[in-house]
């Protein structure tokens, strides 16, 4: 082969690389809930994909599909045991999807923060295998390659998620009137209104603050219409006076970026249901917050 050839093959390659680079953060991000992990699985994609012979790959998407696949798996086998020591509850990485609604996938599906975070109790192949069928919209037998398993058992992966989600959380509302009833939660949070707090938010509603041991957050999460109510109304005083904020978009849904001093302290959304409030997701963590903010910047 001439060195001409070679160059065209490696720009070739660079090219479906760069074409399914967006489907490729989509499945890593969806399996591990972290951007940044999802970014450094990219990364190592690509370093294989330098070092495969490009000659013998027919289908350069489903390759890099498969590798990308296969190492989220692996990392969210360890990160399952890291997630166990981390200092309070944990959430995902939110992710700016004001670009990219869809985030590289076929359908904008296991996108919200709220199913990332129920998706975690799944193990690994679980969450794979539903992420590829529900947001990407492979075949089962496609699937089954990825994961090295067989077809029947990949429909049961799948059905066994899909299970577990609907019965974790209710039917989300619109965009429309999921915006509407978290200006009406963040007015009522920001005066400490007990009356209206206790009107939008569920009878089981949970909050979560993810600070990651840096923040000031709760350790723990805070159940309940009463307590989190009462939880709400307590630190209103000290925390929104000196607060501003910014609506965003963050993994499809409206959200609210709060600042002090020019510094991002906290990135509020909500998983809303046609009862009201269902959970309440405060993500305090600097180090989750940084590529969110970086993303905005762009």
């Amino acid at each position: 082969m001439r060195a001409g050839d070679d160059a065209n093959s490696l720009d070739q390659a660079t090219r479906d690389f760069i074409a399914a680079r967006p489907q490729l953060f989509g499945i890593a991000y969806r399996v591990l809930g972290s951007a940044v992990e999802a970014e450094d699985i990219v990364q190592e994609a690509w370093l294989r994909w330098q070092n495969t012979d490009h000659a013998d790959v027919h289908e350069p998407a489903a390759f890099l599909a498969t590798v990308t696949a296969r190492l989220a798996i692996n990392v969210a086998k360890s990160a399952r045991m890291r997630r166990e020591s981390y200092i309070g509850p944990w959430l995902p990485e939110p992710v700016d999807t004001s670009v990219d609604p869809q985030l590289g996938a076929e359908r904008a599906e296991a996108l919200d923060l709220a199913i990332l975070f129920l998706l975690e109790k799944l193990n690994p192949v679980e969450r794979a295998a539903y992420v590829l069928r529900e947001a990407f919209d492979y075949a089962y037998k496609q699937i089954a390659d990825i994961l090295e398993t067989s077809e029947a058992n990949t429909r049961q992966l799948v059905s066994r998620a899909r299970k577990h989600l609907s019965a974790e959380r209710r039917e989300p509302v619109s965009s429309t009137a999921h915006r509407r009833l978290l200006e009406v939660f963040l007015a009522a949070a920001q005066t400490g209104n007990l009356s209206v707090l206790e009107d939008v938010l569920t009878a089981d509603v949970v909050s979560y603050s993810d600070g990651g041991g840096v923040r000031g957050a709760s350790r723990i999460p805070v159940v309940g219409r009463p307590h989190v109510s009462k939880y709400l109304a307590a630190f209103a005083p000290r925390f929104w006076p000196q607060a501003d904020i910014r609506w965003v978009e963050a993994n499809g849904r409206p959200a609210v970026l709060v600042s002090a001093d020019g510094n991002a302290v906290a990135l509020l959304s909500v998983d809303v249901s046609a009862r009201g409030i269902e959970r309440i997701m405060w993500v305090m963590n600097p180090a989750k917050l940084a590529p969110y903010l970086a993303s905005l910047d762009n």
